[in-house]
Parts: C-alpha cells; structure tokens; sequence
C-alpha cells in the first residue's frame, strides 16, 4: 500500500501583488478585481533570481527524512504541467539528483495530466516500488516549476501561477500516510486548453465543479468512505468560486478545505496539494488517524483525487 513517508515545501520569499502580474500581463483593471475579490488572489510567490535546479535543491533541503538514505532512493519522479523545462541540453532533474547523491535512482518526467500529474506521480511511484519488492525502497518526487512565459503565468479565469516546490518521499509500505483511494478521469475533447475555442472553453468552465465532484467522491467511495468521513481537503490553489461549489455538490463543508495558502501563493502547478499539507501539518490540522482528500486538476482535461489516512 502506498504511503508518504515524508513531504516537505519551499516558498520563495518574494511575494509579488497579483495586481502588479496582471497588469503586466495587459489584464483590465476590472478583471483584476475580479481575481482578488472573488477568486481569492492577493499574492503569488515568485523566484526572479532562481532557476528550476535552485528550487529543487531549495525544497530537498528541507526533506530532513532524506538524509542518510539516499542509496534507498530508486526512483526519482518529476511531475510537470509544462513538458519543456530547460532548453536543450540542460537537465535540471538530473543535475538535482547527482548534486543529492543519487546514484542509486532512476530519474524521468511525467507530463500527462498537467497539474494533476503530481497525484499521478505518487500512484505511479508506489506502483513501481511495490513491483520492485524492497521493503525499504525509496521514491522520491518533486513537484513545482517556473513561470517563465506570460502563457505559464495566468489560466484565465482560473488561477495565477505561483513557484512553490515541493518534495515527496514515498515508500510501497510503511506507518506514516497511507494511501486508500485514487480516482482520476480525464475529458480528451478539452486537450487544447489553456487555449479552447470560446465555445469549448465556456463548456468546460460549466463541467468544471460537477466532474471534479464526480472524481472526489469517487475516490472518497473507493477509500471505503463517506464525504462525512473526510477530515480536511487539501486542494490545488484555484480560484475561491469554484470551491465553494464543488464542495457544495460534494458535502464537504467549507471549513474541511484548507484553502489558507490559496491567497498568498498562487496556484504552483503540481506542488499545491502538497504545499498545504505542510502547512495543514505545521499548524496542528492533521492528527493521526484524520482522513484527508488531495485534489488536482490539470488542463486537457485531467480530473484527480486522492484519499489518505494521516
């Protein structure tokens, strides 16, 4: 049974006005408003003096859990929402794992949910390390990019996008998160968003709530659970709208989503869900036994949940 054995976040200190990032991005002053009053959006954190390697290395610092096991780590999982990273022939991911001594791992992208590929990451990474037999085999994921393109910095109508990095440590078997369900749909005919005909875009933004309410309660189900049983949700950062009515659809009560980081972060790509888990651990949020939901939405259409117990 997958388990997180650890999971760790790093925030740039910058925090920049999403004001200001609109504006730049030619945005009207009224759609701006929109962002923050409705859509929940104060600041984004951003790292204009540091490259995706600088990041990595940054959140693998605060993993204390690595430390000293890094010849267990036989996979290195890098979920992205964008599929090129670096211009050729750079390889930040592998720059990371030679700096962090490991020898030991296999190192690969995985690109095809979006944002959602950060769930999909941890199925996989579990997946492997259960076939491989070891019981004290390592994967290790991170999640998080650069907005480095006005297109990577703004879904329109949705989220502004933010620079977190997070690292995951994750073993086949163990005592600490466990993984109970996993539900995932993806809607093909959306593929080509962020940038969908006006028609397809107004479609998608209407299935939006109902289909992500579909998948988590989907996932709660196969958990062998009910929403009631649900302590918190920790959700990818979009916009505040949505939330509240998915969770009206879902019965899972505003109170149960911690959406604190939503304001002051922006939505990181992959690294959100677990960014708020640091956070939601940090503050007291997540006691042993507490059951808590992980959702991600990546644009193509990627629907996805997760279900542990803490």
């Amino acid at each position: 049974m997958t388990c997180l054995e650890a999971v760790a976040g790093y925030l740039p200190p910058e925090s920049t006005p999403v004001s200001d990032i609109l504006g730049e991005l030619g945005v009207e002053e009224a759609q701006i408003a929109l962002y923050r009053r409705f859509y929940g959006f104060s600041q984004v954190r951003r790292a204009p003096d540091s490259g995706l390697r600088d990041l990595m290395l940054a959140a693998a610092g605060k993993l204390d859990a690595l430390r000293g096991v890094e010849d267990r780590v036989r996979y290195v999982l890098y979920p992205r929402t964008i599929q090129l990273c670096a211009p050729y022939p750079l390889n930040p991911l592998h720059d990371v794992c030679a700096e962090l001594g490991l020898r030991r791992a296999t190192a690969f992208s995985v690109t095809q949910h979006a944002c959602a590929s950060g769930l999909l990451a941890v199925d996989i990474a579990g997946r492997l390390l259960a076939a491989d037999g070891d019981p004290d085999a390592l994967a290790l994921i991170f999640a998080g990019e650069k907005a480095f393109t006005p297109s990577a910095q703004l879904i329109r109508d949705t989220a502004i996008m933010g620079e977190g990095m997070a690292v995951v440590l994750v073993r086949a078997d163990g005592g600490h998160d466990r993984l109970l369900g996993y539900a995932t749909r993806t809607l093909g005919q959306f593929h080509a968003a962020p940038f969908l005909p006006v028609k397809l875009d107004a479609e998608f933004e209407g299935i939006y709530p109902a289909t992500l309410a579909e998948v988590v309660l989907a996932a709660v189900r196969q958990a062998g659970l009910e929403p009631r049983d649900i302590d918190l949700v920790l959700p990818h950062n979009v916009n505040l709208i949505s939330w509240l009515r998915v969770a009206k659809m879902t019965g899972l009560g505003r109170d149960r989503i911690f959406l604190d980081n939503l304001p002051v972060t922006g939505h990181c790509f992959c690294a959100d869900s677990f960014i708020n888990h640091q956070s939601a651990s940090a503050l007291g949020l997540l006691r042993p036994g507490d059951h808590y939901l992980m959702t991600a939405v990546g644009l193509g259409a990627t629907f996805s949940a997760m279900v542990f117990r803490h």
